[in-house]
């Protein structure tokens, strides 16, 4: 009889082990269902960077942040390769680029886009005592830019591609504006939004050249074929444009309203 009830006891025992182990399951599977892992690279500023504290601030965290409170979603803020972007899209590994993620016909064939949200454009930049006043004087020299970036389909279109000494491509734009501080390279193009914003850091250092390469809009990349949540996150950036959240944090960022409207 003892036995008997010892087996009974540990069977029933297991079945609530089960039985916790099952529902603690599906609270993980559930948190990570709620999670919106949002794919950046951390050394764009003013888009998404690290503070002085390391901290990950800017216009685009910010308001994916905003976007996935209206969506009911536990925002991720990911770290990635910047030139692997699109696979870690389709991995799964990400759900969503969001951080000043150009428009172009090649990613159109690669990802889904929302409405562009912020207008930009590709500028060149140089020291401010450096001879280059226009694109012509680029001719012979060394220009730096963004590896997998929309800069170097701009330089790439441009007239002046070919006359151009070398070409260096770096990991992020802090590298490539050291080595332009440096002299390793003579100018470097960059977003217009990102240079506006380290040139409020060192009014001093830097100049932008008045003929730009290529204007361009920003909008988030959503992974091809699922139209479910581009459509959920669409409607969460039109109803931040529309309360004015997404106004307060372009000022915040920008100091205007920037976002299209």
């Amino acid at each position: 009889m003892k036995r008997l009830g010892k087996i009974i006891f540990f069977m029933l025992f297991v079945s609530l082990l089960a039985a916790c182990s099952s529902d603690a399951s599906s609270k993980n599977t559930s948190k990570e269902d709620n999670q919106l892992v949002i794919g950046i690279d951390d050394a764009f500023a003013p888009m998404g960077f690290r503070d002085e504290n390391n901290e990950i601030v800017g216009f685009d965290i910010d308001l994916a942040k905003a976007a996935g409170e209206k969506m009911g979603k536990d925002v991720v803020i990911q770290p990635i390769d910047w030139s692997a972007k699109e696979s870690e899209l389709n991995s799964g590994r990400i759900d969503l680029i969001w951080n000043g993620y150009t428009v172009t016909d090649e990613r159109k064939e690669k990802v889904l886009f929302t409405k562009p949200y912020l207008a930009n454009a590709q500028v060149i930049v140089t020291l401010k005592d450096s001879t280059i006043e226009k694109l012509d004087d680029l001719k012979g020299k060394n220009v730096g830019l963004q590896a997998q970036s929309s800069a170097s389909d701009a330089l790439k279109s441009a007239p002046i591609a070919s006359d151009i000494k070398q070409v260096t491509e770096y990991k992020d734009n802090v590298l490539a504006l050291s080595d332009l501080k440096n002299g390793r390279v003579n100018a470097v193009v960059i977003d217009e939004v990102v240079i506006d914003y380290y040139m409020t850091k060192e009014p001093d250092t830097y100049k932008i050249l008045k003929e730009s390469l290529a204007p361009e809009e920003y909008a988030v990349g959503v992974k091809k074929g699922n139209d479910a949540l581009l459509k959920e996150v669409q409607k969460a950036l039109d109803e931040l444009i529309a309360d004015g959240t997404a106004a307060k944090i372009s000022e915040k960022w920008f100091g205007e309203d920037k976002v299209l409207k």
